[in-house]
């Protein structure tokens, strides 16, 4: 018996399970390298160059078949033809392309950088490697100075950064370049952990790069080599004869005694690391440092990371462009081709590279020209533009648009006692939405090294009882980092409290004027006391606050109360010039003393 059919209710119609629609297609996307054309884009979708114009050109788009696309306009088409496109640099398209070959990819030699403490041995470790590994005396010995160099042991090849320090290989890595596979850590076993060899330690950490710790100078009657491992665990590090995992190395560099345990350690290292390397791709690798040749023209120093170099190749680096014309090793003997982790040095650019750029083989030199000529464009459009940097004023609003996990704190205090209440209390003001992470604390005046590592890292600089010298601020202010000064722990701490709730006051900002030096002291009757002062940089103005300098020590802050040059009242001296400074309610003023001024003004919150 037929029934008739019953319309489904509103209640049944919910209940019910109907069938899922269908999934939603992910999007198509397609990545295109840098100096790509619009035709290079037809030709990725598989249509006609005049078919896919004639339909942009219904939207309001004029363009050519050989118009370079930028990242602006790639966006715009993406929308408008419903699919995802991203330009990419061509070193990163090549670097994917060669790492996917896994059948090609081969044992590379590791790249080591030696870090460590002034007057602790670096310079004398090298040597002693150097000449430990120069087979039969070799000719000539190291004819030049390129950067970097090879020693090989037990038939392994390892290729020794040799940079002046941390700075060096932060500078590159500041760049987005990774050189250093491993850094090796100098100690002398005399002295112990010092200033730099923390700043080393911290370099390395935050570039994630391991560390093997080369204990030097065992043969004097006062090492102490125990004491180094205690100091190292202190800032994190256990070697393993504790414990750890770290390797540690008892050596003496002038006596060459132990040189060949620590080879055999950092070929160790390297296999648990499992460096790989394509040498069938086209070469790629990063310049390690640059120069004008008088007779040569532009050289520059690469390690190369993935392919095999050869002359003739065409190739990129950074806005520099050119062909192989010769091939230099560390012995400047000139060599038929460079392999992975192999330093390099390259005649044939046509302009002076920086050091980090990245160095990239092209398929012919019209094709590098392309990619130059894209690159300059991009940066005529973009040169008013600047990096976004970590600021505690904008920290909760970066929190609320999900931007930011952590704030990373670079702390300089004036002594360790300090460093360390600091670096145990403010972890403990993190709240749920971010962490606050100690990048690195130590004493001691804020440095280029801070600065260094604050643009790698993002953080922010605290100094507590610490003075920043005019220098370090103009280039702080100019490369975006933040850096505050404070006198009182509560009043830093409760700055972080108040950066991550969202609620922090407005901050004082000090501008640095300029500097005078007391020549003279005049004692005038009726007038009071005269600093008869050279401007050594910068300007004196007669409005500026001001500091008096006695060494290491601020003795006075305070007004001026005259200033003047000759005889007359004047409101403003520059560098280069002598004048007569009065202070207002300060008489003790010495000669040697330093005047610096300076101005201030409230800069808001959030």
């Amino acid at each position: 018996m037929n029934r008739p059919i019953k319309e489904p209710t509103l209640t049944e119609t919910k209940t019910a399970k109907p069938a899922k629609p269908a999934a939603a297609k992910p999007r198509p996307s397609l990545t295109l390298r840098e100096g790509s054309t619009f035709k290079d884009l037809a030709d990725r979708l598989k249509v006609r160059p005049r078919d896919l114009l004639d339909k942009l050109e219904a939207r309001g788009y004029h363009l050519g078949t050989n118009e370079l696309l930028d990242d602006a306009l790639a966006a715009q088409l993406a929308k408008d033809l419903g699919i995802g496109i991203e330009i990419v640099p061509v070193e990163r398209e090549m670097r994917l392309l060669a790492e996917s070959k896994k059948s090609e990819l081969v044992t590379r030699p590791p790249v080591v950088t030696i870090m460590g403490h002034v007057d602790h041995g670096k310079t004398t470790l090298l040597d002693a490697i150097r000449s430990s590994n120069l087979v039969e005396k070799e000719s000539g010995g190291i004819t030049q100075h390129i950067g970097a160099y090879r020693v090989v042991h037990n038939k392994r090849s390892i290729t020794f950064v040799d940079t002046p320090g941390h700075e060096a290989f932060t500078q590159l890595r500041a760049r987005g370049a990774r050189v250093t596979d491993i850094v090796v850590l100098v100690i002398a076993a005399d002295e112990g952990v010092m200033p730099q060899t923390r700043e080393a330690i911290n370099h390395a950490k935050a570039a994630k790069v391991p560390i093997l710790v080369a204990i030097n100078k065992t043969d004097k009657p006062e090492a102490n080599p125990d004491k180094i491992k205690r100091e190292l665990q202190k800032e994190g590090l256990l070697v393993e004869d504790w414990g750890g995992d770290i390797i540690a190395v008892q050596l003496s560099a002038k006596e060459k005694k132990n040189i060949k345990e620590l080879l055999e350690m950092i070929v160790l290292m390297a296999d648990v690391l499992e460096l790989k390397a394509n040498p069938k791709s086209p070469a790629q690798g990063v310049v390690l440092e640059a120069r004008m040749d008088a007779k040569k023209g532009p050289l520059a120093t690469v390690i190369i990371q993935h392919g095999t170099l050869t002359p003739g190749n065409a190739f990129i680096a950074g806005t520099s462009y050119g062909r192989v014309r010769a091939l230099s090793d560390e012995h400047g003997r000139q060599i038929k081709s460079a392999g992975p982790s192999t330093p390099v040095e390259i005649l044939g650019f046509s302009e002076v590279p920086q050091a980090g750029d990245f160095f990239q083989v092209t398929s012919s030199p019209e094709e590098a020209k392309g990619i130059v000529d894209f690159r300059l464009s991009r940066a005529a459009r973009d040169g008013g533009k600047k990096a976004s940097t970590a600021t505690l004023d904008d920290l909760f609003k970066k929190i609320e648009q999900g931007g930011t996990k952590d704030l990373g704190l670079i702390l300089k205090a004036d002594v360790q006692g300090s460093v360390e209440v600091l670096r145990n209390l403010l972890p403990s003001l993190g709240t749920d939405q971010i962490r606050i992470k100690i990048v690195a604390a130590s004493t001691g005046l804020i440095n280029e090294s801070d600065l260094l590592l604050a643009s790698t890292t993002g953080a922010i600089i605290l100094g507590y009882n610490v003075k920043t010298a005019p220098r370090i601020e103009e280039q702080a202010q100019k490369e975006g980092i933040e850096i505050r000064l404070y006198k009182i722990i509560y009043q830093l701490t409760d700055d972080i409290k108040k950066a991550v709730s969202g609620m922090l006051e407005p901050v004082i900002k000090e501008t640095y004027l300029g500097r005078a030096l007391v020549r003279k002291v005049f004692r005038i009757p009726k007038v009071g006391t005269i600093a008869g002062s050279y401007v050594q940089d910068g300007k004196i103005t007669r409005s500026a606050e001001i500091r008096v300098v006695r060494g290491k020590e601020i003795v006075h802050r305070g007004k001026l109360s005259s200033l003047k040059h000759v005889k007359e009242n004047v409101n403003e001296i520059k560098s280069g010039y002598e004048c007569g400074i009065g202070l207002a309610n300060y008489k003790d003023i010495q000669e040697g003393d330093l005047i610096e001024a300076f101005i201030t003004e409230k800069v808001p919150g959030r």
